[in-house]
């Protein structure tokens, strides 16, 4: 994660031929972090979308340096088979070491779920096995698009300590959080300062 790094420069991004947001810059280096606030729809999940190369830029420039692993609504693990393997199979394409995967169970409290069928997790556990192929990806830049949602109070803590834990060793941590997360001195981005009917 030394080489960890996010740059964003005058970005703008449109949907749906509506232009969501416009002029939005951030330069993140090891163990920087950002918050992106603002109502439902303003675009701070396409804005994560575009950090992570899904999106193209209407205008500016993304540029990133490491890894990327995005948490968002989707659980992106395989539904029919079981956690740990699962999440083993996403390690192994993110060219993470052998110890990735249970960790990461570990981490978010999941070891003893690890021979369930993905299908069969409950809201609260799914939500800690998004969290958890994030942890196991070693990816220098985290994307966590409301990663508290769904989670008790206990696995909010888990949260709260992988963030610090990746953010001490080097890594970024970019969310849009209605939780508190415990992000060092984060950048703040106000979507509703960068509407494209500003002046």
């Amino acid at each position: 994660m030394s080489g960890a790094a996010l740059r964003l420069t005058g970005v703008a991004c449109a949907r749906s031929g509506r232009m969501l947001f416009r002029d939005v810059s951030l330069d993140l280096t090891r163990g920087g972090a950002a918050l992106l606030t603002g109502p439902n729809g303003i675009g701070k999940s396409s804005l994560l979308r575009l950090c992570a190369g899904l999106l193209p830029a209407f205008a500016g420039t993304v540029k990133r340096s490491g890894g990327v692993a995005m948490m968002d609504e989707r659980l992106a693990l395989d539904g029919d088979l079981p956690l740990a393997k699962a999440l083993h199979v996403w390690a192994g394409l993110d060219g993470a070491g052998p110890g990735a995967s249970p960790a990461a169970l570990e981490a978010m409290a999941l070891t003893p779920l690890a021979d369930l069928p993905v299908r069969m997790l409950s809201t609260g556990q799914r939500k800690r096995a998004m969290l958890a192929r994030v942890m196991a990806s070693g990816a220098g830049i985290w994307l966590l698009d409301e990663p508290g949602n769904g989670l008790d109070d206990l696995s909010l803590d888990r949260l709260g300590r992988a963030v610090s834990d990746h953010l001490a060793g080097g890594g970024i941590v970019v969310a849009a959080s209605h939780q508190p997360l415990p992000l060092r001195d984060p950048v703040h981005v106000a979507l509703t300062d960068h509407q494209a009917e500003a002046a």
